[in-house]
């Protein structure tokens, strides 16, 4: 059974910080997608990503608290030893398999099953998601159980950056206010959805930010200080 809005679910998934979206106003009340398990939290029921056959998978692999895209350039510029499409490749031809690299006199490998990047002196996590495209309906996460029929999301975003305390607090402009932010939530919206993959800077009480849309979070530009956000229907 088809999800009604499964674009919003597909562009969630897309994005390789994302481990769950939740779902509202069900039969079965909010319920929260495993995007990892494709299960839905807490209930026994499964998803699946129903595949066009053109869709392009991305791999990424944690680095500094942050997924980084195999294949981009690293912070000097220099290109990677590999991309993404060499190891979707593999992947594509025994998913129980690995696929082995080297840099400089060091071997890595990607172990598939386990989704690590192992080397002698450091594991990583690693993740595959697809490359966002709009699609056409029905050609999004489809529902095998009839449960989620005429499943409901929230629609309006809010973006949302994480307290010292682990709280979560919308952006606001917070006018004339010793935190006074020079985006609100709409701005940020409006700069995600010219490219989702992209970033943008804003202040805080004269200092500078930078809100990596991709990895989800906020870096002081002076201090490197890194917060997580989020994005959340509502």
């Amino acid at each position: 059974m088809d999800v009604d809005n499964d674009h919003i679910i597909e562009a969630q998934y897309c994005l390789p910080h994302t481990k769950s979206i939740k779902l509202y106003n069900t039969p079965c009340g909010a319920v929260s997608i495993d995007f990892k398990r494709m299960r839905v939290y807490g209930k026994s029921l499964r998803v699946r990503r129903l595949d066009d056959g053109k869709t392009e998978w991305t791999w990424y692999c944690t680095l500094r608290n942050k997924w980084n895209k195999y294949g981009d350039k690293d912070s000097k510029g220099n290109p990677s030893p590999v991309k993404s499409s060499d190891i979707e490749r593999k992947f594509q031809s025994n998913p129980s398999s690995s696929f082995t690299f080297n840099i400089g006199s060091d071997t890595i490998e990607i172990k598939f099953r386990e989704m690590r990047q192992v080397s002698k002196k450091k594991k990583r996590k690693v993740t595959r998601r697809p490359l966002y495209r709009k699609l056409q309906t029905g050609a999004g996460v489809s529902q095998v159980v009839s449960a989620l029929k005429n499943v409901s999301v929230g629609t309006k975003p809010q973006w949302q950056f994480e307290g010292k305390s682990g709280s979560w607090h919308n952006f606001k402009s917070r006018s004339g206010t010793k935190t006074e932010c020079s985006v609100t939530s709409d701005d940020i919206e409006t700069k995600y959805q010219q490219n989702p993959q992209n970033s943008m800077v804003f202040q805080v009480k004269g200092d500078s930010y930078s809100l990596d849309f991709r990895a989800m979070t906020q870096t002081n530009l002076k201090t490197k200080h890194i917060r997580k956000v989020r994005r959340v229907l509502v």
